[in-house]
């Protein structure tokens, strides 16, 4: 049997699967006539840019409750970090160290990301892949898509396809700190010979590996299809409703080693007896709702027109015991107590809401015949946000306090319209070319009271931030492909406008400008009949990346701000060997350098005041590891399976001063899985029960934090540095065991 080439590796070696299982993977462009897809935004095996392709039944096998980006963290370059420890939770994922903010996530080439933040909150979208036919990761800049374009990296997932037939499975999880999952899909299967319903509920728990960092999610995923004569239309509704406990503020090493790994310093306070205590009502609270038309019309044999509606709505908030904070950032004054004592600070509970509305309109065509595969398409998407704040209590406050008095809010409004064109074109046998091209506009508006205090002025920091973008995404390249060989090479420009949070935290003349990245491509593959290999090298040469330099804004917050030079360039290995039928070997590694030219850090007194400069000539990216690596090995024979994965992560900083201190130490995590599928029961399809041992040999790792530094002046009035940090501690070994019941 032979092996496709790179993206069975990528396959096998995220899943651990055996290639004969991600063999189809790399068809990406197949139409299935009963489904609505969005290609436009799809790589091809002809498209010059790096991806993975992940079919559902690869996902499926993985897939025990965890987050997507945990199912996906054996695809080359990419590094996942989770607040809980376990995989359950808030959960964030890297590709070649880019931040969430900077990896493009669609759903149907519908955009996901949030138009403020420019992050993707999976806590959201629990158990969305229950409810994913394929994922494609695109590294780099990627293709041109309907929404903001990729600045590091893409996902584009496409939902499950309408049922052909009646269906119904039955999906049970439960594993360490009480995790659990539970998902109920059915499917009706054609009737009227043109329609078909499809419905997914799914409940998941975790108490968490980190102290009371639970979580309680639920989801749903509901669509409604037609299609007849070439024609097919798409009615669909996902969302999810979110509680969990905050574990974002990470422990020290010195508390680690005071209170235990699992030490969580979210919620403290003293009370009144002079005991530590721990808030019980420190809680995310988030729910948000996806609703998309899809609907597609072939023209003629070759050509197809699809249009899309959506529309998002998001609603919640997250409770904080803010100990000894001052009064006056709250709009209340300064009181008497009992003693006679004026109090300018006290313990208090605030709630800090968002209410997010997002919508839009895409209207792609996409043409192939032949040599010729083309794809355009229009956009216009409308985000509205509104941000504000509350206090629930203030402790022993003397005086009138409205309940739930409102301290700061403010609306943003982004409007991002955006147009594209490309095609791949096959000049002889060997030899195609491909051009892309995106027109962006984008009109973001910020009004009102933030919740950064502004001394100056007394209040809340006043937000007037009108900016407009119009930015031009050109992308060209080349495959030759000779025998069992193939080449590619490309070129392609991206740009990026700042965040809400680089305007909020920021000084109104200190706003931060939009970054550009020129990114260089080139790719190796090559297949003979059971071994696979390949090769890629990139550089993302950048200007006017946003990074934090250790600046201060005037009401103290730390501001990101404009590097003139920075880079990441490295080679992305992958292999896969299959010498027997029930056994396979991947691997794939991405060595790199990720650096800041000419970094500059700066620290200030006690953390206030009197900023000092130190050059640190060229420094590493923060969160940006010099090495990642995985290997799996597979074995499969009759309805049985297992695998053995390893992840290797180096060593990378948390800030971009490269400091001792600032350090997350490298890595290697191995899981071991094993399932079995009963196929031969009355009244059942199939039973597949499964069990995965995580971090088999109890690895005591972190993979994300925070770090800090300040100064204070010695008798002899220089400066001495102090710096600090905080750590994710991870979950040594723990299991998750599953069974799906098919019907």
């Amino acid at each position: 049997m032979q092996i496709k080439p790179l993206l069975c590796v990528v396959a096998a070696a995220a899943t651990g699967l055996g290639c004969g299982a991600a063999e189809n993977a790399s068809d990406s462009l197949v139409v299935n006539l009963r489904s609505v897809e969005v290609t436009a935004n799809r790589a091809s095996r002809r498209t010059p840019v790096a991806f993975s392709n992940l079919q559902s039944k690869e996902i499926a096998k993985v897939n025990d409750g965890r987050d997507l980006p945990f199912l996906i963290q054996n695809t080359p370059s990419v590094v996942v970090t989770g607040d809980a420890g376990g995989g359950i939770g808030y959960s964030g994922i890297r590709v070649r160290g880019s931040d969430p903010s900077r990896i493009n996530v669609t759903a149907n080439g519908v955009p996901i990301n949030d138009s403020e933040s420019s992050r993707v909150y999976w806590v959201n979208m629990p158990d969305i892949a229950s409810s994913v036919r394929d994922v494609q990761i695109q590294r780099g800049a990627g293709t041109s898509t309907n929404g903001a374009g990729a600045f590091g990296a893409s996902i584009n997932m496409i939902t499950d396809a309408p049922s052909i037939d009646p269906s119904a499975s039955l999906t049970a999880s439960y594993g360490s700190y009480n995790s659990n999952r539970q998902t109920l899909k059915v499917g009706s299967g054609l009737f009227g010979d043109s329609w078909s319903a499809d419905l997914r509920l799914s409940h998941i728990g975790s108490d968490g590996y980190i102290d009371r960092a639970s979580s309680r999610l639920w989801s749903y995923m509901g669509q409604l299809a037609y299609s007849a004569n070439g024609t097919m239309v798409r009615l669909l509704a996902f969302g999810g409703k979110e509680r969990t406990y905050q574990a974002w503020e990470y422990a020290s090493r010195e508390e680690m080693a005071k209170y235990g790994r699992r030490y969580n310093p979210c919620g403290r306070y003293t009370d009144s007896n002079g005991n530590t205590a721990f808030y019980p009502n420190q809680f995310d609270n988030f729910a948000q709702h996806h609703l998309q038309l899809h609907a597609s019309q072939a023209l003629g044999s070759h050509m197809r027109a699809s249009l899309a509606l959506h529309y998002t709505a998001g609603d919640g908030y997250y409770e904080q015991y803010k100990p000894e904070r001052t009064l006056k950032e709250y709009g209340l004054q300064p009181f008497t107590n009992a003693q006679g004592e004026t109090v300018k600070k006290s313990d208090l509970v605030r709630l800090k809401h968002v209410d997010n509305d997002f919508g839009g309109a895409l209207f792609n065509l996409s043409y192939s015949r032949s040599r010729v595969n083309a794809a355009a398409g229009v956009a216009a998407n409308l985000h509205r946000g509104n941000h504000f704040g509350q206090v629930a209590w203030v402790r022993n406050f003397v005086g009138a306090i409205d309940p739930l008095q409102e301290y700061y809010r403010n609306r943003g409004r982004k409007f991002d319209a955006n147009a594209f064109a490309r095609a791949d074109v096959s000049l002889s046998e060997q030899l195609s070319v491909y051009a892309d091209m995106q027109l962006r506009h984008i009109r973001y508006t910020i009004r009102g009271i933030g919740d950064n205090f502004d001394y100056g002025a007394g209040r809340g920091a006043a937000l007037d931030v009108v900016r407009t973008y119009n930015f031009f995404n050109p992308k060209a390249g080349a495959t030759y492909t000779m025998g069992a060989h193939r080449l590619y090479g490309s070129w392609s420009v991206a740009h990026k406008e700042p965040v809400r949070d680089n305007f909020t935290d920021a000084d109104p003349g200190r706003y931060p400008t939009p970054e550009r990245m020129f990114d260089y491509e080139a790719g190796w593959q090559m297949e003979v009949s059971a071994f696979s290999l390949g090769a890629g090298l990139y550089l993302m040469d950048y200007r006017d990346q946003l990074v934090l330099t250790g600046q201060l804004s005037d009401t103290g917050n730390p501001v990101s701000v404009n590097v003139p030079r920075s880079y990441r360039a490295g080679i992305e290995l992958q292999a896969a060997w299959r010498p027997l039928k029930w056994f396979d070997w991947s691997a794939n590694a991405t060595l790199s350098r990720n650096r800041i030219k000419n970094f500059t850090e700066y620290i200030y007194e006690k953390e206030e005041a009197n900023p000092i400069a130190i050059p640190c000539g060229d420094t590493p990216i923060s969160f940006s590891p010099s090495v990642i690596a995985n290997n799996a090995l597979n074995f499969h024979h009759a309805n049985m399976e297992a695998s053995l994965t390893t992840r290797y992560v180096s060593e990378q900083y948390m800030n971009n001063a490269a400091s001792p201190e600032a350090k997350l130490d490298a890595y290697t995590v191995t899981d071991l899985s094993a399932a079995y599928t009963f196929r031969h029961i009355q009244g059942v399809k199939a039973l597949r029960v499964g069990a995965t041992v995580y971090n088999l040999f109890d690895a005591h790792y972190f993979n994300n934090g925070y770090a800090g530094a300040g100064y204070e002046l010695s008798a002899s009035g220089k400066p001495e540095i102090y710096r600090y940090a905080g750590f994710s501690a991870q979950a040594p070994i723990n299991f998750m065991i599953s069974a799906t019941l098919s019907f």
